[in-house]
Parts: C-alpha cells; sequence; structure tokens
C-alpha cells in the first residue's frame, strides 16, 4: 500500500482537479472513499469542514466534537473564508470542489505551503465519490525532506478518518 495513494479507483488520479491551476507540477498525494449517497448530500457534508475538521477532534477540533447536524450557511461558499481553523478556500466548483490553501503562519511553519482540493463526483443514482487532492510544496531542507514519510502517514490516518466521518455522516441522511 502506497501512502501517497489511498482509497483511489483507476482513472481517479487523473482527473482534472481546480488546485491543478494553482500550484503546477507538485507532488500530489489522493485519499477517496465511496459514499452511500448522492453527491449533492455527499457535498453538502463536504462544506461541514468549514466549521470542523471532521477527523480526530481531540487532536484537530481542541476537544470539540465536530457537528452531527448540518450546519446552515456553511454551504454559501466565497473566497477567502477560512475553512478547518487553518486553510483558506480559494476556489471552488459549487456542488463539485473545494480548494484550500494553507493560511496560517503555525499551520505553513509546520507543513508548507499545502493546497487540498476535495472533489465530489456521481457514482451512481445513490452513490457517489469523495476525493481529496494534496499538493505537497517542496521540502525546503534536509530536515523536511526525512520528516516528509512521517507527514504523509500522519496526513494519510488523519484525513482517511475526516472522509470516513463525511461519507458515514452522508450516508445516514443527514440533509437537514
Amino acid at each position: 500500500m502506497s501512502l501517497k495513494v489511498w482509497g483511489t479507483r483507476p482513472g481517479e488520479t487523473d482527473l482534472h482537479y481546480a488546485g491543478d491551476a494553482l500550484v503546477p507540477g507538485r507532488e500530489a498525494w489522493f485519499r477517496a472513499v465511496d459514499v452511500p449517497a448522492p453527491a449533492p448530500v455527499a457535498f453538502r457534508w463536504l462544506c461541514q469542514l468549514r466549521v470542523a475538521p471532521y477527523s480526530y477532534d481531540w487532536i484537530d477540533n481542541g476537544g470539540r466534537r465536530s457537528p452531527r447536524e448540518l450546519v446552515p450557511g456553511v454551504d454559501e461558499l466565497a473566497a477567502g473564508q477560512r475553512w478547518m481553523t487553518i486553510f483558506d478556500l480559494v476556489a471552488f466548483v459549487p456542488g463539485e470542489q473545494l480548494t484550500f490553501r494553507m493560511a496560517t503562519r503555525r499551520g505553513r511553519a509546520l507543513f508548507g505551503d499545502i493546497v487540498v482540493t476535495y472533489l465530489v463526483r456521481a457514482a451512481g443514482p445513490d452513490r457517489s465519490r469523495l476525493i481529496a487532492k494534496l499538493y505537497v510544496p517542496d521540502p525546503r531542507g534536509p530536515l523536511e525532506r526525512a520528516g516528509r514519510p512521517l507527514l504523509c502517514a500522519g496526513d494519510l490516518v488523519m484525513m482517511r478518518r475526516q472522509l470516513l466521518n463525511l461519507a458515514g455522516r452522508a450516508g445516514a441522511g443527514q440533509l437537514r
């Protein structure tokens, strides 16, 4: 199993992602899950990232529980909005893609200029796919180069949990 690609199906790494135009030529990591809900429901749950990261709350949400119900208004998108406390929304295609860029000084110091695009695709009348493409900058020195495998593994653990949580919420029929 590759730490750089998890859960994708053939061809998904070749799709067009909005982040491709922002940071061409960067190393990319992919994560993907099946969502037992239509694409509009999956996208609406993806918009919940505006209020919480939906991975391991005790690590990246200050111990606060990510909302279990949809928060009104978080799907009203505008470039520059803060998401998951450390990212800014830099591009979006309503109902399909959200692209974020690391925004905080601390986040950039720890991880670099990370960009991530989330893509929702229909996979049938009541199913969809949620795919994330992370654009990772070149290491800034030997220490970052040595730590890159740890960053990749840590991201896989956290993003896997995030995507599974969002898929689970969407699949639970939680569109209110």
